[in-house]
């Protein structure tokens, strides 16, 4: 049963991690279709990138209400709608409109699939579920590049709309044994300490450092990924298509990483595997800061993109390790907003930097992110609330 269930979480992180990808492949075509600025692709992001924000800081009372299958297979259902209302429409208004439930529907799967995977399943497992994330990923733009050489980015966003549409018939009919699963942990649900606002949380012992691990870790991810193109090409030299394919080295890189971190943490703790990442990291961001040729600059995409592999899996799977069971759900919540929030604000940060400083500040941006992480991870690893 158990195993069933663990194939079914899978595939909704890779059904998470198609659209995540969508928006920027189809923008080239679509905003000459919708006759607006290039720039307007950023407001979209924001409005999805705030659903999910509210979805995260509200997950554990609609967990709680309705339980992880149903939250999963409703949410699943809404970005299913999202996507194919994105293949019909010609109005941006309507697109971000549209990008509310998509954004709502993306938080709620985030937190409620990965509490469930801390709780029931071996660390390993939390971070091939991050694996499949990236597959996700890395699909998405594949099944659009095919429907843009058509130009018909409205099919691309209809044939993924169509497989979260199969998914969601799946996780419907799987209901029962997450019923029976989550029966056996309603005792937990009905502690009042796990029903925690912010504020109350902040409180516990720790929680500071958890939330600011997750924004510092987002922020060197999410500026490393957006930005890196914009650094080879300005910074570097390496012509736009070059660049675009070079980028793709760093989440290869976290794929990779992810895949092989599971086997890694069938002997090796979380807090060694963050450890090493951090490592990993710090090696390939000077490769990228000394004046070494391009190989090395290869080099240090694809392994930055490896040594940021385990962190974020690690982080989530050791919550109900270091602040227990009772409260991990609330935990990941608040975590899951703190990721997303730094996702929303410190890439267009260091735009800002880029633009009125100079862009070669992208290493250095990106080490600093490091070491607030790196501080903040060293002083997580020393709490320990569960018992």
């Amino acid at each position: 049963m158990m195993t069933i269930l663990l194939v079914i979480i899978y595939a909704s992180f890779i059904s998470l991690g198609l659209p995540d990808s969508l928006l920027g492949s189809a923008w080239p075509l679509m905003y000459m279709d919708l006759q607006v600025s290039v720039s307007y692709a950023g407001i979209i992001s924001i409005v999805v990138s705030c659903g999910t924000i509210i979805s995260s800081f509200f997950s554990v009372k609609v967990i709680r209400r309705f339980g992880t299958g149903k939250v999963t297979a409703v949410s699943v259902l809404m970005t299913a709608i999202a996507l194919l209302g994105f293949s019909v429409s010609r109005n941006f208004i309507f697109l971000c409109l549209l990008s509310i439930p998509l954004g709502l529907g993306a938080g709620s799967v985030d937190a409620a699939l990965n509490n469930f995977v801390a709780l029931h399943y071996k660390a390993r497992h939390m971070s091939w579920l991050h694996c499949f994330w990236g597959i996700g990923a890395s699909i998405g733009p594949i099944i659009m590049s095919y429907y843009l050489n058509k130009r018909s980015w409205s099919s691309g966003f209809r044939t993924i709309g169509f497989i979260q549409c199969v998914l969601v018939v799946i996780l419907f009919a799987s209901l029962p044994i997450w019923k029976k699963i989550e029966k056996n942990q309603s005792d937990m649900n009905d502690d009042e300490n796990s029903d925690l606002g912010f504020r109350e949380l902040l409180k516990i012992e720790g929680s500071k450092y958890a939330f600011l691990a997750f924004f510092f870790y987002c922020s060197l991810e999410s500026t490393c990924g957006l930005w890196g193109s914009s650094f080879m090409v300005f910074n570097r030299g390496i012509s736009p298509e070059i660049a675009a394919r070079w980028i793709s080295l760093f989440y290869m890189g976290i794929t990779f990483g992810r895949f092989i971190s599971g086997f890694l943490m069938i002997k090796v703790s979380c807090s060694k595997m963050i450890q090493i990442g951090q490592g990993i990291v710090t090696v390939s961001l000077l490769l990228m800061i000394l004046p070494l040729s391009d190989m090395f600059l290869r080099i240090a995409l694809f392994s930055t993109g490896v040594g940021c592999a385990p962190v974020f899996p690690c982080l989530i799977h050791q919550t109900p390790e270091k602040f227990g069971a009772k409260m991990s759900q609330a935990m990941i919540g608040v975590q899951m907003a703190c990721a997303y929030t730094s996702i929303t604000l410190m890439p267009p940060l260091f735009g800002l930097i880029a633009d009125n400083i100079s862009i070669s500040l992208y290493p250095y941006f990106l080490f600093i992110s490091l070491i607030f992480m790196i501080v903040m991870t060293e002083g997580l690893r020393k709490v320990d609330n569960a018992a």
